[in-house]
């Protein structure tokens, strides 16, 4: 994966949403170059449903910023509660490397005893699987497909403007948050 000066990226995160089964969840996209902002799709998954690698798909597919990026980033492997992500299946469609994001290394059995409150819970932890290995690296801890971690790892460092989140997953999480109740939230 060879890098420009100013990687371009798209960073996705849900909005806050009710607890209500099914309702819609935003979903914001920010693109940026390096850490500059520069675009920005927004669109819905259900909550634990089973839209959201389709959703990123169709705000990417055909638009203007699909040929520019680098990467596609993801705060987390799933939106709106447990609407897992198909990494493998996202980077394979969109032809390009994607990245789950995390703060920290999730507590995957507490993951799995969550999961297996909902419907078809193997079928969630076999995309959870499918995603890969969690790798710490360079301070970043995250899934990765279509790249290496150690490429993954560096583009990060590109893409960052302080701490560990990338800063177009930075954005999408403040305007997510601004979008629906009127004002950016604390942690970003």
């Amino acid at each position: 994966m060879r890098l420009p000066r100013f990687p371009r990226v798209i960073g996705f995160d849900d909005g806050p949403f009710p607890r209500r089964a099914g309702v819609a969840v935003p979903l914001a996209g920010v693109v940026c170059a390096g850490t500059r902002f520069e675009g920005l799709v927004w669109g819905r998954v259900r909550r634990d449903g089973w839209n959201a690698t389709d959703v990123v798909c169709r705000l990417l597919e055909g638009g203007k910023f699909l040929p520019q990026l680098h990467a596609v980033l993801l705060d987390g492997i799933a939106f709106g509660g447990f609407n897992v992500v198909d990494l493998p299946l996202l980077a394979a469609r969109l032809r390009k490397p994607c990245v789950a994001v995390m703060r920290k290394p999730p507590d995957l059995d507490a993951v799995e005893r969550a999961l297996r409150r909902l419907p078809r819970a193997d079928a969630r932890w076999e995309k959870l699987r499918r995603a890969g290995p969690i790798h710490q690296l360079r301070g970043f801890t995250f899934q990765c497909q279509g790249a290496s971690p150690d490429e993954i790892a560096e583009l990060m460092q590109q893409i960052t403007d302080r701490g560990n989140v990338p800063e177009a997953l930075r954005l999408a999480h403040l305007i997510g948050s601004a979008v629906v109740t009127g004002e950016s939230s604390q942690r970003a």
